[in-house]
């Protein structure tokens, strides 16, 4: 009846609390976590983590992202490696270079970016590479 409680559960979530920057703040400087992140604020500098990135309508990240998952409503100007999910909402602006296993992009998102698709979790070997760029929803490929 009680032997249950003592069973060790484990999770496939990363560890820690989810970690929030307002939009009111400014951070120059890198960051590693094994939580999540929302951006609302401004961000110039690194974003190391294993779990999702989220950046809020009014975020803003300048440097280089490294997660599994990312959602995205700001701006974003740097290098971008998402190892599962990159989401782009219709009000998301993408600069420079982004490194994706799956790619989701709603009509009105700016994609300006050298775009390299993989297979989920290899990190480093391309499959496909070509140059995207999509403006007001429309798609046009180099």
């Amino acid at each position: 009846m009680f032997s249950d409680n003592k069973k060790v559960r484990t999770t496939n979530e990363p560890t820690g609390q989810p970690n929030r920057i307002g939009k009111s703040t400014k951070i120059k400087g890198d960051i590693v976590s094994d939580a999540d992140f929302r951006i609302d604020g401004e961000l110039e500098g690194n974003v190391t983590t294993s779990g999702k990135v989220v950046i809020g309508a009014g975020g803003n990240i300048k440097g280089k992202v490294e997660c599994a998952q990312a959602d995205i409503e700001g701006s974003f100007n740097g290098e971008l490696i998402v190892t599962d999910l990159l989401s782009l909402k219709s009000s998301a602006i993408i600069d420079g270079t982004v490194s994706v296993a799956k790619l989701a992009v709603e009509p009105g998102a700016t994609f300006n970016a050298s775009c390299t698709m993989r297979g989920k979790g290899t990190k480093g070997s391309a499959s496909n590479t070509q140059n995207t760029a999509t403006v007001n929803g429309s798609s046009k490929t180099a």
